[in-house]
Formats: C-alpha cells, structure tokens, sequence
C-alpha cells in the first residue's frame, strides 16, 4: 500500500514550529467505491495547500501532508465522529460525534457539499475500522510525533493547521450559503487551542500585506487543533484558512496567476514567525 502521510522536511524541527495539511491529499485508495466521479470528490480537496507552504522545509520546519482525499476519510476528526446512517450494522467502538453526521461530513464523508450521496450503500463496521487503523492513525501519529520532537527540543512548540476554503459558503455551510468569505480565516478556537498573542502576531503579519483576515469567523478549529494544544504547556495551535479565489479556479481546480504571489506571502510569513518565535 502506497504511504498515506508525508513529512517534507526534517523529522525533528529546526525551529519550534510543525505544519500540517490534512486535506490537500489526492490519491484514492482502490477500496473507496464510490458512486460520483474523482473529480466531484475533489470539490472538498483543500487544493496545493501542501505547495503553498512549500517555504517550510527548507527552513527547517517540517510539513505533514495527507496522501488520500478527505472524502475518503477526514483526519481533521475524532476516530470516534462516527455518522450512524452509513453503517451497516451497529458501531461498538468509541462515539465522539462532532454534530457533523446531521450533514454528512463526519470522520468519513457521507455526501458532497450539495447533499448528493457518496456511496450506494453503507459501509460494514469492519471497513470503517480498517480506514481508521489504515489511515486515521498514521496521520495523527505522525504530527503527534512531529509536535512531541520539536516541545522536547524547544520547551515549546506552536503548530499552523494548513486549510482552504470556498471563497463564498455552500450549501451546508455553517456560515450560511452565498456568503462571501474573508481572505484569511485563523482559528484558535476562541482562544483556547493558542497564546492569543500568537494569533494576533500572524492575523496582524497577514494583515499588512493586505489581507482581509478574520480570526474564529467562520472556522474556529476542529480536531487536529484541539488535540494537540495546550497553552500552559507551551504547545500552541491555530487553524489557518485561505481563500481559494486568491490561488486558484475552483470550477476547474487549477492554479491562477495569484498562486506564486500567495505562496511567497507565505514564505514571508513562515520567515517572520521564525523570528518571532526565537
């Protein structure tokens, strides 16, 4: 089986900094079976965000990329978010739902943003398990190892939650279909998950170049953000979403020539919280 996780970059940070892309993956696994086309499924893909912050690793901060589609199964979820309506049978592990089974978009997908269904059937206890063990785990325990290496070494470690977004809400989206989204999101789950202080240094660093940014407005963080924070002991994490209209076409899911401008912004970014974390 082809390696569901990538580290770009060192194992063990040079800075007291690790990012994570969960969603830009896009290989799909022979077992996924469903019944809409690869490239419907890809419409929830948080496209060349891994590219975006490609400065990373060669500054000696390393990057986790997911290999396979979020549709397939999201890693930004508890193992145990668990949607009841696409399992056949009963499901005897741990239930940690999230609220998001009500719209299909718990740990894996049951629909596409516009409530089409994903699969023709439902899957077997036994195949979720397996997309947990086989995928789920590996991911969260390769950042938690990342994490863990650079907190040992630094005494401290802060943590960029890579995401993308629709430039304007869908169908199911929280913050209400048709409206038009800022720039830049940063999550800190109401400033529980990070030093707020850290929010406010990149909000304001992104700000200055330009950016509409909001912070918890409309995404707050979920699970990778929740897991492995915790301020008191110096592990700080932030969620950061980027407009897709800045980089990309989202009807043909190619770059635009906003790309390399947003991709050296980044850069900038990753060089000043290089400094600021020092």
């Amino acid at each position: 089986m082809r390696a569901v996780v990538e580290i770009r970059g060192p194992r063990e940070a040079e800075l007291p900094l690790v990012l994570d892309s969960p969603h830009s993956g896009r290989i799909f696994p022979a077992d996924f079976d469903a019944v809409v086309s690869e490239a419907e499924l890809r419409e929830a893909e948080d496209c060349f965000v891994d590219e975006l912050w490609g400065a990373a690793p060669a500054m000696g901060v390393p990057l986790l990329a997911a290999q396979f589609p979020r549709t397939y199964l999201d890693p930004n979820r508890h193992a145990g978010d668990i949607d009841p309506e696409l399992i056949d049978g009963a499901w005897r592990g741990e239930l940690v739902s999230s609220g998001k089974a009500k719209i299909g978009k718990s740990l894996i997908w049951r629909t596409l943003e516009d409530g089409r269904p994903i699969y023709a059937r439902k899957l077997t206890p036994d195949e979720v398990r397996l997309r947990i063990e086989r995928f789920h785990a590996p991911y969260h325990e390769a950042l938690r190892a990342l994490l863990d290496a650079a907190h040992k070494r630094f005494g401290a470690v802060w943590h960029l939650n890579c995401h993308s977004m629709r430039a304007v809400a869908g169908r199911q989206s929280d913050d209400g279909e048709g409206r038009p989204r800022a720039d830049i999101v940063l999550g800190d789950r109401d400033g529980t998950t990070c030093d707020p202080g850290f929010t406010e240094f990149v909000r304001a660093t992104l700000a200055g170049m330009g950016y509409e940014v909001k912070v918890n407005d409309p995404y707050k963080g979920v699970e990778l953000v929740r897991a492995y924070s915790n301020p008191r002991g110096k592990r700080h994490s932030l969620q950061v979403e980027l407009n897709k209209r800045l980089y990309m076409d989202e009807a043909t899911l190619q770059k635009n020539a906003g790309f390399g401008e947003l991709q050296r912004n980044l850069e900038t970014l990753l060089r000043s919280l290089a400094a600021h974390l020092k």
